[in-house]
């Protein structure tokens, strides 16, 4: 048998010689900087974001996503790098954002109103650089419509961010770059957390002793838990993941749970002021 290896092993250097040097020898892996994403369970889970490769985020609707990238984008701006949001139908909120730490004067907000539009506005972006990251939400243009963008777009936007500091994030209902990928992280929300009984009895009773009796009653949401898991992975092995390889990172999930809390950032909601009948 070890004869049969060595004849093969000959025949095999012979047959790429010219074109491959040294076929068997063992490369080390091209090291792939990483950066926190803003939140703890999902640096933990996946390693953080790599720079210089796509991001792939996706999730139905209320499952996380947003605030995933609103820490993501506060966590690049509060360390001086100028981020871009292409915002496909124009949805994005500033004072959330703000509210969450992004600094808006380090963000670019490119507002589109369709996905030729998104695409389009990232490619420039890409192909200009200079920026930390660059997120691309799609989470708002119908599923359908997103699975029609052809395989080599997202070839050529990955391609685009190779070997530069720049972070591509893109965030869909549905998973759709495939291999052009090099983390996909898929989301989904637990059930929601709403303010307590005893809560709403105290915002009530202090509202009627401070302003009178004309308020409204309501259960506000306090938050709710996000699952992530690892659905595709090229970053180097997360202790705990279980990851060694591209092959088993491609056919494991692992997951991780962080929580999100109601934007207001009220302990039991909004404060009473906030509450009054207009």
């Amino acid at each position: 048998m070890p004869v049969k290896l060595a004849a093969l092993r000959s025949r095999v250097e012979l047959a790429l010689a010219g074109r491959v040097t040294a076929p068997f020898r063992y490369r080390d892996r091209k090291i792939i900087e990483t950066v926190p994403a803003g939140i703890p369970e999902i640096d933990s889970l996946a390693g953080g974001l790599p720079r210089g490769g796509l991001t792939e985020i996706c999730g139905p609707s209320c499952s996380g996503r947003t605030s995933l990238l609103l820490s993501a984008l506060a966590e690049r701006t509060a360390h001086a790098e100028v981020c871009a949001l292409v915002d496909g139908r124009d949805a994005f909120d500033p004072q959330s954002a703000e509210a969450a730490g992004v600094e808006l004067k380090q963000l670019l907000w490119v507002r589109c109103r369709n996905i030729d539009q998104a695409l389009r506005a990232t490619d420039l972006l890409l192909q200009g650089g200079g920026f930390g990251l660059v997120a691309v939400d799609l989470s708002d243009i119908p599923p359908e419509t997103v699975r029609y963008v052809p395989l080599n777009a997202w070839f050529r936007f990955r391609r685009a961010v190779e070997d530069t500091p720049t972070i591509l994030m893109l965030l869909e209902q549905e998973a759709n770059a495939k291999t052009c990928a090099s983390l996909v992280l898929r989301l989904e929300a637990q059930p929601a957390r709403w303010t307590s009984t005893g809560e709403i009895r105290a915002l009530e009773n202090h509202a009627r002793e401070t302003h009178g009796a004309d308020f409204f009653s309501a259960c506000l949401l306090d938050g709710f838990d996000v699952r992530a898991e690892v659905l595709r992975s090229r970053m180097p092995p997360v202790a705990g993941t279980g990851f060694h390889d591209d092959f088993a990172a491609a056919n494991s999930v692992d997951t991780g749970i962080f929580e999100t809390k109601a934007m207001w950032g009220y302990l039991g909601g909004l404060p009473v002021e906030k509450c009054k009948r207009k």
